[in-house]
C-alpha cells in the first residue's frame, strides 16, 4: 500500500509531466504532448492533474487576490460555457 508521502510524491512527479504537455501543446508539439501523456495510467493521470489544477487555480487566486473558491467557480462557469452540451444552460 502507497503511503501518503508516496502517494503525493507520484502525483507531484505526475503534475510535473501535465506541465510539460501544457508546455508542449503551448508551442505545438503534439507529438511530444502525446507521447508525454501516453506514458501516464488513469489513476496517475488523474492524481497528477488534479495536483497540478489546484496549484494553478492557487497561483491564480494569489495573483488575483481572490478566493481560491471564488476563481475554481469561475473557471467551471467558464468552463460549461465552452463545452456544449453541458449544464450551462442550467446555470
Amino acid at each position: 500500500m502507497d503511503t501518503p508521502a508516496a502517494s503525493f510524491l507520484a502525483a507531484a512527479q505526475t503534475a510535473q509531466v501535465g506541465a510539460g504537455i501544457i508546455a508542449a501543446r503551448s508551442r505545438g508539439d503534439l507529438a511530444s504532448a502525446d507521447a508525454l501523456l501516453e506514458g501516464l495510467d488513469d489513476r496517475a493521470r488523474a492524481a497528477g492533474f488534479l495536483l497540478l489544477a489546484d496549484l494553478a487555480v492557487a497561483l491564480l487566486a494569489a495573483a488575483e487576490q481572490r478566493p481560491v473558491h471564488e476563481v475554481a467557480a469561475d473557471l467551471s462557469l467558464q468552463i460549461a460555457n465552452w463545452a456544449p452540451g453541458t449544464l450551462a444552460d442550467d446555470l
